[in-house]
């Protein structure tokens, strides 16, 4: 693979990466909302991690592979939030986040690939 084609495949995977890394590196993100600041947040879990799951695809072409590499990200993501100040890991999130990249993923197989095929 040239590294034109890797940086273009990879480089998003990377700068999405780093994106959700710098996030989670925020300590303490209480809005003072209430519930919906859970909310918000469970929702910006997700997106983030459709977004992710998009690009991973991309960058692989094969679902399995980006969803276990997806997941691992997650599950990593939680273990940096443990050492953030005012922050905490959770398995919940991972499941949260692991919901978003199978919602990223499917997007991707059900409308950008297929629409290539066709």
């Amino acid at each position: 693979m040239s590294l034109n084609r890797f940086l273009k495949l990879w480089g998003p995977v990377l700068a999405w990466a780093g994106l959700i890394f710098a996030l989670s590196s925020i300590p303490a993100l209480d809005s003072g909302l209430g519930t919906w600041d859970e909310v918000l947040r469970k929702c910006a879990h997700v997106t983030e991690y459709a977004i992710l799951g998009f690009l991973l695809l991309r960058a692989i072409g094969r679902e399995f592979p980006a969803l276990l590499i997806g997941i691992a990200y997650a599950a990593s993501d939680e273990l940096h939030q443990h050492f953030v100040r005012g922050r905490h890991g959770s398995p919940m999130d991972v499941l949260i986040d692991t919901v978003g990249l199978l919602i990223g993923i499917f997007v991707v197989q059900r409308f950008f690939l297929q629409s290539r095929r066709a």
